[in-house]
């Protein structure tokens, strides 16, 4: 996001609760600030903690009178410094679940994508350090403003079987979920029997905020698209996007972005069965500890 005020980065970085001043570096030129990497971790597995033993650079950005090799190699490794010595054994560049303690609204869109392919310096560090890619992050748009949801007899019979229940800000599923996204307004759509039993199929959306106002285009990013293992291939995840998103251009949301890994053929499948597009590609980086 450009541009970023003092005040977004005291909400989306600083002021969060496991933020460490030391692994914040910035990059001095006569004493203006023209570059900076910041270095963190994630949760562990039961996500109520912080976790060492992994870590990333979050973030490494350069002033464009700046942008130079050396420079960045310099803050990529003191990133990565830090990181040891806090006791990460594994690092990598760029936020992806569950390394996704920070920038969330500031980078990327709908998640944290690793590092984006259009992030040509701090992808180019990546490379020179050493970091090895070993998955890609595809980033798919979908314009609202032409959808028309998909129509068959199975959707028909879904329509009158289930009901589709909102859920306006559902509470934090555990304290790194309240870190994460707690802050941001949050929608959660869930299908249901019409007796009202357990939900059989859920999404949920966030408003991509500050990113969307950025971009002038109301935009909801979408997040954990799940269905009961017992209902999965039976139409349940076409009918629930289908009805999400006539409900989400109701409420003047004119564009939906969401992402998955590459390899996820499926899921890629569906989302462009809906008509996503293809708009960026994250790289996710790792680097093992030398022996």
């Amino acid at each position: 996001m450009q541009p970023v005020t003092a005040a977004v980065l005291e909400q989306l970085v600083f002021s969060k609760a496991y933020f460490d001043p030391e692994g914040f570096l910035v990059a001095l030129a006569d004493g203006v600030p023209v570059g900076f990497a910041h270095a963190g971790f994630g949760a562990n597995d039961e996500q109520t903690a912080l976790a060492t033993e992994l870590g990333t650079t979050y973030q490494l950005q350069l002033r464009a009178d700046h942008r130079n090799e050396a420079l960045a190699d310099e803050l990529l490794g003191r990133a990565e410094n830090y990181l040891r010595s806090r006791g990460a054994q594994v690092t990598y560049a760029g936020g992806i679940r569950p390394l996704n303690a920070f920038y969330l609204g500031l980078y990327g869109g709908s998640e944290l994508p690793g590092v984006l392919t259009s992030d040509a310096t701090f992808a180019a560090a990546c490379r020179r350090g050493g970091y090895r890619e070993i998955d890609r992050v595809v980033v798919l748009q979908l314009d609202l403003a032409h959808f028309r949801p998909p129509f068959s007899r199975q959707l028909r019979q879904l329509r009158r079987e289930m009901t589709l229940v909102e859920h306006y800000n559902p509470p934090a599923a555990s304290w790194w979920e309240a870190c994460t996204i707690g802050d941001f307004e949050r929608l959660q759509f869930a299908l249901q029997p019409a007796g009202g039993s357990e939900p059989q199929a859920r999404v949920e959306f966030w408003d991509i905020e500050p990113l969307s106002t950025a971009w002038g285009v109301p935009t909801a990013g979408m997040l954990d698209l799940e269905v009961s293992g017992v209902r999965r291939r039976q139409g349940l995840a076409t009918f629930l996007l289908g009805e999400t998103f006539e409900r989400l251009r109701a409420r003047g949301i004119v564009r939906v972005e969401a992402q998955t890994m590459q390899q996820n053929a499926p899921a890629i499948a569906l989302y462009e069965k809906f008509g996503f597009s293809r708009v960026d590609q994250g790289i996710v980086y790792r680097k093992d500890a030398p022996t």
